[in-house]
């Protein structure tokens, strides 16, 4: 069998069978640490629950990226002058 260490990136982590018994209390967790919690089936991770909050940021954290790697491929392109009424 193939086995090696799978990095969790979670400080709580929950097995798929607890979690089925109380979600509750594994989305609890997650808001309260404001972090995520792994999710483990078989003692490997298969999810991760995290905060609205947390996705959000992270979403926007991608955002950010792809926008600035716009700005980055385009910084050489030509300028073109443009009036604000012209807007």
């Amino acid at each position: 069998m193939n086995r090696h260490v799978q990095r969790i990136d979670a400080d709580f982590v929950v097995s798929i069978t607890d979690l089925k018994k109380n979600p509750s209390a594994a989305i609890a967790a997650s808001s309260a640490s404001g972090g995520a919690v792994g999710v483990l089936n078989h003692n490997r991770v298969v999810a991760y629950l995290v905060d609205p909050a947390v996705y959000e940021a992270l979403l926007e954290e991608i955002d950010d990226a792809r926008l600035a790697e716009i700005v980055r491929e385009r910084q050489d392109e030509p300028t073109v002058e443009v009036a604000i009424d012209e807007l």
